[in-house]
């Protein structure tokens, strides 16, 4: 039996495939998501339940007229399938290769980049403005998940589509279990009547015709009100009606022919539209529909078991966090820990389990969970607001304004940091250091084992004030530390090696590179002094004085961009102070890091541990 998804080679050509033969080609089409993600790890679950939804999609738009925006765009792997990237499908996610999420430059038929939550209702209102301005006929469709609607910017956009009155499809893909009490028989009964082409002729020619007259438009609004009172207790689209939106649904999101006439009734409306959809995360794997979450985002893993390859690597940074946490909170009843729909990503399951009257997840709503975080600090208690560095960027302002302007004693710990492999630029956790060390009194540190990360959130917690406790994902080398770290002291940095002419200072996980570093510089008779700076706010000004007179040169290291970074700020200091002495910092470059290995990121940002030796060298 030949493959039908070998037919589809450009935009478009899923149109030609026969209705019949749709769930064959959805079949082959989680077999290659499936094979795919097995080798290279991705977004699992998310794919593999918006098939059908996806299919539907590209049968009823025309690309790349027609434009598809997909909200977070993790569930974007089918899209790209259908849109002649088969043959490349193989390099997803890896160095060179096609990116997990939609790319403009990598296709015209993605509309739009897109990486984090909330964000597709406001690009949809906005392209289908820019549409009705130039004259263009092109249709816009959004599509976001239930999760994203617990993000503000969602109904601030919806709200404004509504007022628009642009023609926008948003199409909620909702694959909550909770939902499954509104799929029955009244519910689709009016799902159906409601998508009837019968249904708005008759229903936009009553209102027209009563309209024409006083007393026509007050019996217009009379049947208004009564149809609005039976429609609150009959239909479950009510809320998004009263944002100015025409609701259809729920529909079956893995119906094509469902989703498809859904689709064709929403086209013939005036105006915004909200398609409700039914599906199941993870289906048609069932280690992924019993497990959606720990298939969301997935490493490499056995087809057969589902089961993550062996790394034999170290704990992770993120489960040191998990275990301390729970170690701190049993004995400090003050300290509540506040997440955005990343519990388990964070390291925050034992915390939750042991003290659920204290773990906070607030949805997919950054902003929200730091200002809940400063009125919990501002009444006495310690929150620990846990978020991926990537994530913590929607929250700028509210940490500026709602923590740091009053001086509240909230701590950050903030996964992620530095560079992230594989999700490519919208998920670089290099920015933080930046953005966090302008803000005044707050306090950053980075972590270069699990033991420092230990002691950093004990001295965090005797801090009166905001901090920031940064740390990268993967696994942490406390093994190769032989003894107890040092204790924290503020702004103080470890020196681990004295040496003379030229001091190495790092910041966070890169121990293990520069001992690589002065390995590869010793074999030259170079022997570095070497500090852990601990602290990129405040840094240790003490140990640089001390460096000048004996050293020429201070290089610093940092896995964050160059510009507003702890080296940038390191040299400009001692460039005020007149030190004799050259700062040269080693950092990413000011720019957004594609998808790759961690290895394959770290040598093109020049912070492995051969261009950082080679760099030394070149200095002397």
């Amino acid at each position: 039996m030949a493959e039908l998804l070998s037919l589809i080679t450009k935009p478009n050509d899923v149109k030609e495939i026969p209705e019949e033969k749709l769930p064959r080609l959805a079949a082959e089409i989680r077999k290659e998501i499936l094979i795919t993600v097995s080798k290279n790890g991705g977004h699992l679950a998310s794919n593999l339940g918006a098939v059908e939804l996806t299919i539907a999609l590209h049968r009823f738009l025309t690309f790349p007229e027609d434009k598809l925006i997909l909200d977070v765009g993790h569930q974007c792997y089918t899209h790209k399938l259908l849109t002649g990237r088969r043959d490349a499908f193989s390099t997803l996610r890896r160095e060179g290769g096609i990116s997990g999420f939609p790319k403009r430059a990598e296709s015209e038929c993605d509309a739009f980049d897109t990486g984090h939550s909330s964000t597709s209702l406001s690009v949809a209102a906005g392209m289908a403005m820019a549409r009705d301005l130039k004259g263009q006929k092109n249709r816009v469709v959004a599509v976001i998940g239930d999760g994203s609607l617990s993000g503000g910017m969602a109904y601030e956009a919806l709200n404004n589509i509504g007022r628009l009155g642009t023609n926008v499809i948003v199409v909620l893909n909702d694959n909550e279990m909770s939902i499954s009490k509104n799929v029955g028989g009244i519910a689709n009964y009016l799902g159906h009547l409601r998508m009837t082409q019968g249904y708005l002729n008759l229903k936009n020619s009553v209102e027209r015709k009563l309209n024409r007259t006083n007393i026509g438009g007050a019996l217009a609004k009379g049947i208004k009100k009564t149809k609005d009172s039976i429609r609150q207790i009959m239909i479950p689209g009510d809320f998004f009606e009263e944002m100015g939106l025409t609701y259809f649904g729920p529909v079956d999101g893995h119906n094509i022919a469902e989703i498809t006439m859904a689709l064709q009734a929403a086209e013939k409306v005036r105006g915004g539209v909200l398609i409700h959809v039914i599906t199941k995360k993870g289906k048609g794997y069932s280690f992924a529909e019993a497990e959606p979450s720990r298939f969301h985002g997935i490493e490499p893993f056995r087809l057969a078991t589902g089961k993550v390859r062996e790394s034999g690597e170290a704990p992770s940074y993120t489960s040191v966090f998990g275990s301390e946490i729970v170690r701190l909170g049993m004995k400090r009843p003050d300290i509540v820990c506040v997440t955005a729909a990343m519990a388990g990503g964070t390291g925050l399951a034992e915390f939750s389990m042991n003290f659920p009257g204290r773990c906070f997840d607030v949805g997919i709503a950054e902003e929200h969970a730091v200002t809940f975080a400063a009125g919990m600090a501002a009444s006495g208690l310690r929150p620990v607001v846990c978020i991926y560095s990537t994530f913590l960027q929607r929250a700028y302002d509210q940490i500026l304004h709602d923590v740091c302007l009053q001086k509240l004693p909230v701590i950050f710990a903030i996964d992620r940091a530095g560079i992230v492999p594989r999700d490519g630029e919208t998920h670089q956790g290099l920015f933080d250091i930046a953005f966090l060390s302008s803000m005044p009194g707050m306090t950053v540190l980075a972590p270069s084992n699990g033991r420092e990360l230990r002691k950093m959130l004990s001295y965090a917690l005797t801090v009166d004030g905001p901090v920031a406790i940064r740390y990268p994902k993967g696994s942490q080398d406390s093994d190769l530390v032989p003894d107890e770290v040092s204790a924290i002291e503020t702004g103080r940095c470890d020196e681990v090696a004295r040496g003379a002419d030229i001091a190495i200072s790092f910041l966070g996980p890169l121990r293990s590179t520069i001992d690589e570093v002065t390995e590869s510089l010793a074999a030259d008779g170079i022997r570095p002094t070497v500090a852990d700076a601990r602290f990129a706010v405040p840094f240790d000004r003490d140990w640089i004085r001390g460096l000048a007179g004996t050293h020429r040169v201070l290089v610093t290291v940092e896995e964050g961009v160059s510009t507003g970074g702890y080296g940038e700020a390191v040299a400009a200091w001692a460039e005020e102070e007149n030190l004799p002495l050259r700062v040269v910092t080693i950092a990413a470059p000011n720019a957004f890091l594609a998808h790759g290995s961690r290895a394959e990121l770290a040598r093109q940002c020049g912070l492995d541990a051969g261009s950082i030796a080679e760099r030394i060298r070149g200095l002397l």
